[in-house]
């Protein structure tokens, strides 16, 4: 990633639970409700890997809970 003309090092690694057709990412959890938090991961995700959109699943109560998480990115100057 260059970032301002340095190199900056990876942090860390991150695997998503699902990836389909390597465009959609699924990340799966088992929490008694979805927070910020597993929004913001998804939004991470998104940002490191260049894909826009992202499903997070919650299968801890009887009824599936999900959200449909997309990041655009900005059109490029002209």
């Amino acid at each position: 990633m260059i970032y301002s003309n340095l190199q900056v090092p990876p942090v860390g690694e991150y695997f998503a639970d699902i990836l389909v057709e390597d465009v959609l990412g699924i990340e799966l959890k088992c929490v008694d409700r979805l927070a910020n938090e597993h929004t913001a991961q998804c939004l991470n995700y998104l940002r490191a890997s260049g894909r826009t959109l992202c499903l997070l699943v919650n299968f801890q109560k009887p009824q599936v809970e999900w959200r449909r998480i997309v990041h655009a990115f900005p059109e490029p100057r002209r």
